[in-house]
Parts: structure tokens; C-alpha cells; sequence
């Protein structure tokens, strides 16, 4: 089984996503990686605005995204398409809601379909939301974490709330050029530390782990100011629609 790194929020994860990336170790964005820098915007965007409204509510069953708020990306940022009322929202997570040192961060084919739970719409996607905006705004990587501290030291960014998690179970969403693009999933956040106290990477377990804002502990110097989360990934069985997902990636 190919084991995925996760990305937000990704995931997204925030989604991550927002994303998803391959086991080995990420590596800094330079030269050598295949998106060295931000795609042109409309490459980010959907063209067709109810295909996205779609894709964004494919993230869970239907018992939960019907009644959720649907959010689409602009050219500004975030916006509210359909106004939900059980205090979940759904959205289609782009790359660069992933981890900063992910190779795939610019990656415009990265099309994540997430819902998030109320505690992770209320703690987790003010922070996607801004990054979207800075992304809109043509801001670089470092812009936007130096936008991300700044927004923490001053309080305008809500600390993680207890319980939030996201569902990550759209089948046709792309979340990495890796393996087979997909996999259907749900991921918790976290102020755990280790993922050991989850079991995470133990022989056997269908948990996962990764901190949320980078995978290598080079980059943590430059991320100082930003609160540790961890977010924990696992595989379900099904897709949203209820066939079955194939919980091996060769």
C-alpha cells in the first residue's frame, strides 16, 4: 500500500487541503520541482460554477453536504454560492491550501473536494480563506506564511477548535499526480505532537499523520509563529456516493 503525506487543508484541508503527496520526504520548493512557482489564475479556477458547487458537495454524503454551505473559488478568494444550515461547509480545496514545502504546492490539476465539520469551518478555513486571497492577490509562498504570523500575533486567526475534522471522500476529485490522484478519506486536526498517540504508522493501522504546515523539519525555523497542529488522515471504505474505494494505492 502506497502510504500518503498529508497536506490541509487542506485539505483542506484544510484539505488540506486541502493535498496529498507520496511517503518520502518533501523537499523545498526550488528548480527541481515540478510547480516551481504559481500557474497562471484562471488555471486554478473553475470555469463552470455548478460543476464546482458539485464537486464540493461530492466531499461527503449527502445526509451531511445537502445541507451544508457551498463555497466556490473567484479571483478574490472564497465565496459563499450556497448558504447552508447545519454548520458544515463544503469546498473544492486547491494545492496550495496544502503544506508549504509539498512539490505539488502549485500544482493546478489539484482539484479537493472537502467538508468540513463546524469546528474545523470555524478554526480551519479562516486560514485557508486568507490563503486563498493572498494566492488571488499573486502573493508568493513566503508572503503568504509572513500573512499567516502576522494574522495570529494580532488574533485574527481563531485557535483550533476541539473535534474538527474534515471529509475527504469525493471520487472525482484529484489530489496528487501520485498513485492513483485519489483517495477517499476523513482527517481529524489536532494539538497532538506525536502521532504516535494515535497509533499512527504502527503495522497495521489505518491511521496517518502529518503536521499541517510542513513535512520536513527543516522548514519549522521559518514557521515559527504559527501554531503546531497535527492532522491525522484515515482511509474509509467508500466514496460519498457509497460504492466502494479502493483503500490501496499501488
Amino acid at each position: 500500500m502506497r502510504v500518503y503525506k498529508i497536506g490541509a487543508i487542506l485539505i483542506t484541508c484544510s484539505v488540506l487541503l486541502v493535498g496529498l503527496g507520496t511517503a518520502h520526504p518533501a523537499m523545498a520548493q526550488d528548480v527541481t520541482t515540478p510547480y516551481p512557482k504559481m500557474a497562471p489564475i484562471d488555471q486554478y479556477l473553475m470555469a463552470d460554477r455548478g460543476a464546482e458547487i458539485a464537486l464540493a458537495r461530492s466531499a461527503a454524503p449527502d445526509s451531511i453536504s445537502h445541507d451544508a454551505t457551498i463555497l466556490i473559488l473567484g479571483r478574490h478568494g472564497y465565496e459563499t454560492a450556497i448558504q447552508g444550515k447545519n454548520g458544515f461547509v463544503c469546498f473544492v480545496g486547491r494545492a496550495w491550501s496544502a503544506a508549504f514545502d509539498w512539490d505539488e504546492f502549485w500544482n493546478p490539476k489539484v482539484k479537493a473536494a472537502d467538508c468540513m465539520n463546524p469546528q474545523a469551518a470555524r478554526s480551519i478555513l479562516p486560514i485557508i480563506s486568507l490563503r486563498a486571497r493572498m494566492v488571488m492577490a499573486g502573493r508568493s509562498n513566503a508572503e503568504i506564511i509572513s500573512a499567516l504570523k502576522a494574522a495570529y500575533a494580532h488574533k485574527q486567526l481563531p485557535d483550533l477548535e476541539e473535534g474538527a475534522m474534515d471529509y475527504m471522500m469525493s471520487k472525482p476529485s484529484y489530489l496528487t499526480d501520485q498513485g492513483g490522484h485519489n483517495m477517499a478519506h476523513v482527517m481529524f486536526y489536532t494539538h497532538l505532537k506525536d502521532g504516535k498517540d494515535w497509533g499512527s504508522g504502527a503495522e497495521g493501522a489505518p491511521v496517518m499523520s502529518s503536521p499541517y504546515w510542513s513535512f520536513s523539519a527543516k522548514e519549522q525555523p521559518q514557521l515559527k509563529g504559527l501554531p503546531p497542529m497535527l492532522v491525522f488522515l484515515v482511509a474509509v471504505p467508500n466514496w460519498s456516493d457509497g460504492t466502494p474505494a479502493d483503500m490501496h494505492h499501488e
